[in-house]
């Protein structure tokens, strides 16, 4: 009877103890494994790393430790869709203890949502470190930088702000919050971000750039020519800075050093169809324009045509001179020599039969004094008129008109003449209809021009 009841009572103790010993054990080995894989993670064993984790995991899906080592494991071996997959698991459990601290683990998750472009995501995950962690402005930066990435500019201003009040040599922060000032057409507060960017990183290409279009807009040619320089030196921008570059010399009138810029960013970059290509073609032809050497600004205008009809008014400047092509009288009075220019105006004077009296240049073109040449009554006073003739793709303005009028009233003559080879505008026409100006454009021009069998 004792031993039947000893045998009971063993039976009892052992249906007790043997459970608990099993769940002891289970977690007494459990640090182990762990440390097991993080042991081929040192040792760069990525293989046997997986193989560990996957053990364990199966053995015990709720192990979020596992899990992560596993997502560790597959970052290593360059697999960031299998890492987000574990990643997202142990944000699931949501267990953050054993080996893994929560805000290490959301700033690596958070970046790999980025990795896989899962945007939204990421976003969630720094706002969430911006509440655990609101004072580093790493996580301000990051979201702003996201938040421009959907295009809400206004939103990724203030965090950038937020980043660079944490931060003062936060030099990124600087670069992006001044990236959109500018491009909010606020100069000012623009100018003193990417200063601050440059003054905390002196490398920082993209914020030179800035700088120099910012003082290329105030016309401060000089100083944007400075920045630009330090711009070039990162490849990615040397087209669009050899642009630049080209319209600040451009905008000085130095044609030669202009043209010589726009032609090295088209040889830089022989895809046409690049906005800063179509750009540098486009003001190169404003150049030799400005050169009159007009047939070559007619072959750049013409490829930047080809690409974009749309683009700017090249479609128009094409128009203005297609007689380029087709009338070589008109090509001759647009590209000729001052010297032998004077000398067509004089045959245009004599086929409208005047007398040249006086020849004096005056921008883009000359203006003569002439009398009638012919006389009906012998003795009668020759009645002197006062001619301008130009060569200017632009239409004549009224500003032209009432220069000339100026100019009659002190020379004290009664009847002007404006000849060009463009047209003019409606304010010029309005204001020489009730004064004694004709105005002759490019097509009475055309005339003039055969009536004097210009060679």
């Amino acid at each position: 009877m004792l031993v039947t009841e000893l045998i009971i009572l063993m039976v009892i103790i052992s249906a007790v103890l043997i459970p608990m010993l099993i769940f002891v054990l289970r977690f007494a080995l459990k640090p182990r494994k762990v440390a097991a894989i993080l042991a081929f993670l040192k040792t760069g064993k990525i293989n046997q790393a997986v193989r560990a984790a996957k053990q364990v995991i199966a053995k015990d899906p709720r192990n979020a430790d596992a899990h992560y080592l596993l997502g560790r494991a597959y970052l290593e071996a360059e697999k960031p869709e299998l890492a987000l997959m574990e990643y997202k698991t142990v944000n699931h459990l949501g267990m953050f203890s054993g080996i893994i601290r929560e805000n290490d683990f959301r700033r690596q998750i958070a970046k790999l949502y980025i990795q896989n472009e899962q945007y939204e995501e990421a976003l969630k995950e720094f706002l969430m470190l911006i509440k655990f962690e609101p004072n580093v402005a790493e996580h301000y930066f990051h979201v702003g930088d996201l938040f421009e990435e959907r295009g809400r500019t206004d939103r990724a201003a203030i965090y950038y702000q937020k980043s660079v009040e944490l931060d003062r040599e936060f030099a990124e922060a600087y670069f992006r919050l001044g990236r959109i000032l500018y491009r909010d057409k606020k100069p000012i507060e623009a100018r003193m971000a990417l200063e601050k960017a440059v003054r905390n990183d002196s490398e920082n290409s993209q914020a030179f750039f800035y700088l120099g279009k910012l003082m290329r807009e105030s016309h401060d040619y000089v100083g944007a020519l400075i920045h630009y320089e330090k711009a070039e030196k990162d490849p990615e921008l040397k087209t669009k800075v050899l642009v630049e570059r080209g319209t600040c010399y451009m905008s000085t009138g130095n044609y030669d050093s202009a043209i010589a810029e726009f032609e090295r960013a088209i040889r830089l970059t022989p895809d046409d169809t690049k906005a800063e290509i179509l750009y540098a073609r486009y003001f190169l032809g404003v150049c030799f324009e400005k050169s009159r050497r007009f047939e070559q600004a007619v072959d750049q205008w013409e490829k930047v045509y080809a690409r974009r009809p749309q683009f700017r008014d090249v479609a128009e400047k094409l128009s203005q001179y297609q007689e380029l092509r087709t009338d070589d009288r008109i090509k001759d009075y647009l590209t000729a020599t001052q010297v032998h220019f004077i000398e067509i105006c004089q045959s245009i004077i004599q086929a409208m039969k005047l007398e040249v009296r006086d020849i004096t240049e005056v921008p883009n073109g000359v203006q003569i004094l002439a009398v009638e040449a012919e006389q009906k009554w012998r003795g009668a006073r020759k009645m002197p008129k006062l001619i301008r003739l130009f060569r200017v793709p632009e239409l004549i303005d009224d500003s032209s008109v009432r220069n000339l009028h100026e100019t009659m009233k002190k020379m004290k003559i009664t009847k002007g003449i404006i000849i060009t080879s463009s047209s003019f505008s409606r304010r010029a026409i309005d204001f020489a209809e009730t004064r004694p100006i004709d105005l002759l454009n490019k097509d009475n021009l055309r005339e003039l021009l055969a009536l004097a069998e210009v060679e």
